[in-house]
């Protein structure tokens, strides 16, 4: 243990040492859990709307004006013609056309139908899609509003009528932020344990003093906790910033235990900063480090449920996504901060993440004794 006492002092004076490395570790994840949920917005509103109104009738403009006063839309262009209109999709002045057919008022009454068409600009597929169910679901109820004020609806006395109510459990207000920020802290937390475990051990190759360290009597498991403990009580740190800064300006409060969090953290910080070594172990300067790094996190992200559900991605990709120790983080914080769960809702998650923690540092530890 005085070895290894010596081996952590010489490392967290190395970190302290390195202005950059604590920028890294202490402002970066301030700034980014201020600045990323602001900007990774699940809502879309002001979306640009045409409308090519043939009938001129009290009926569609009572319709363009539920539209437009919904607080998702923007009227930037009332044409006659559906060339005029399409002329505002080209120039990027609008993402959607309605073209309110002739006759429309009389067809609806007459016949208690009447067709409209929604022509979306679908380069960009989010805001096409959001923006088309927003004013689907804004027609219907104003479909279900005309009717119940001015169609003929048969109905008999004692006909049992169906009331549909619901409730959003875990998110009452729908609020993004608290969906997204636990899974942006978790982000932060895995580039801490990976990228930084990485570079540091690397940097000793560049530098000459791996070779130094390899032929002193210093044993391999003490060189290798020595480099791993003191990133594991950063990445712990970086935890409590984030979710300080989550209850400050934001105001979200774990629903459950927060030292499950802690508990799940320092599992995956272990499979994580072993990931940091293996990466290590390949790699011969920072540089090559960096990028094998920034490859492993781009899969990480697009493939562990932060942006697009597990559910909703295609069978491959849910496949890949069971090897991703990012994802199972993800999945607990949101469970654990949202819903309130315990320790036998995550007890699944824990054991898959303490395989991952034993595989990588295993693999780490002896393709490390192989290249000694």
């Amino acid at each position: 243990m005085r070895v290894l006492r010596f081996l952590l002092e010489k490392e967290f004076r190395q970190i302290f040492r390195d202005p950059a490395i604590l920028r890294l570790m202490l402002i970066m994840p301030v700034i980014q859990l201020i600045l990323l949920p602001l900007a990774a917005n699940y809502e879309v509103k002001d979306v640009l709307i045409a409308v090519i109104d043939h009938d001129h009738s009290t009926l569609s403009r009572r319709m363009v004006e539920k539209i437009t006063s919904s607080g998702y839309f923007t009227l930037t262009g009332y044409t006659a013609e559906y060339g005029e209109a399409l002329k505002l999709v080209e120039k990027d002045k609008a993402d959607i056309i309605l073209e309110i057919p002739a006759n429309f008022e009389a067809t609806l009454l007459r016949e208690e139908e009447a067709p409209l068409m929604i022509s979306v600009n679908a380069v960009n597929g989010t805001r096409a899609n959001l923006g088309a169910g927003y004013l689907t679901s804004i027609l219907q109820s104003f479909n279900q509003q005309i009717r119940q004020q001015s169609l003929r609806l048969p109905r008999l006395p004692d006909q049992p009528q169906v009331e549909v109510t619901y409730t959003n459990w875990f998110n009452p207000m729908m609020n993004y932020r608290q969906f997204m920020v636990p899974g942006i802290i978790v982000i932060l937390v895995t580039m801490v344990g990976s990228f930084l475990t990485a570079l540091n051990i690397v940097k000793e190759k560049e530098v000459g003093t791996m070779e130094q360290i390899n032929v002193t009597p210093v044993k391999k498991q003490y060189f290798i906790l020595g480099k791993l403990i003191p990133f594991w009580v950063m990445g712990q740190i970086v935890l409590t910033i984030g979710l300080l800064v989550a209850r400050i300006v934001y105001g979200i409060i774990p629903a459950g235990n927060i030292g499950l969090l802690y508990l799940f953290s320092s599992v995956f910080l272990l499979a994580i900063l072993g990931l940091g070594l293996l990466i290590s172990t390949y790699a011969q300067t920072q540089q090559q480090a960096m990028l094998i790094a920034f490859f492993l996190m781009m899969i990480f992200i697009l493939l562990g449920g932060l942006y697009t559900p597990v559910e909703s991605m295609p069978t491959w990709a849910q496949t890949i996504t069971r090897f991703n120790p990012v994802s199972y983080f993800i999945e607990v914080v949101r469970m654990v901060v949202m819903k309130g769960s315990g320790f036998n809702d995550i007890s699944r998650q824990l054991g898959i993440m303490g395989i991952f923690a034993v595989v990588l540092n295993v693999w780490a530890i002896l393709n490390y004794h192989k290249r000694a």
